[in-house]
């Protein structure tokens, strides 16, 4: 009865060893990639320079994973990643400051010495100058004729057609107003 106790209990043992190599190796089943904590890459850490303030160092490397009450001084950054199922990749980097600025860093990463040129994502658009010599009102009523054009006015061009008896009368009048 013990042998065969023993044996039960060994088969059962190996045969759940087996299961879950079977179970982790299954052709065609998807495993999730797991990331955890700070991203963090070798570009953020080497933009990274002494001297730079807390704000500074957190529009570059976001957040910190862990902060301390008793050590406000450091700064650790946790980054955790297990892609489909492999082995657990793990990398850290701590950030030391002595009162607001930067003066140290310790961990997986090395800031670079050379300057960061960071190529720019940003495009240019050319946009047309606007015409804001006239306000909507007299858009609006030069579309109807009634009153003058007030950007001729101020050029000197008057793009209206002299035949109108109202633009004749004050051509006269400006020319009696001249041989005076």
């Amino acid at each position: 009865m013990k042998k065969s106790s023993f044996l039960l209990a060994a088969a059962t043992g190996l045969g759940l060893c087996g299961c879950s190599t079977i179970l982790n190796n299954l052709p065609g089943v998807y495993t999730l990639d797991i990331e955890q904590g700070n991203i963090i890459d070798q570009s953020m850490v080497n933009q990274l320079r002494p001297n730079m303030t807390k704000r500074q160092v957190l529009y570059i490397m976001g957040s910190p994973m862990l902060t301390d009450a008793f050590h406000e001084k450091r700064w650790d950054y946790l980054y955790s990643e297990q892609p489909g199922g492999d082995s657990r990749m793990q990398k850290r980097i701590s950030l030391f400051f002595e009162g607001d600025n930067l003066i140290g860093v310790q961990g997986d990463f090395r800031p670079s010495s050379l300057p960061v040129v960071k190529e720019s994502t940003e495009t240019s658009v050319d946009v047309p100058k606007r015409d804001l010599d006239r306000s909507m009102w007299e858009k609006i009523t030069g579309l109807f004729g009634d009153e003058p054009d007030p950007l001729a006015q101020r050029t000197g061009k008057n793009n209206k057609d002299p035949s109108s008896s109202a633009e004749k009368g004050k051509e006269l009048v400006e020319e009696g107003n001249e041989q005076k």
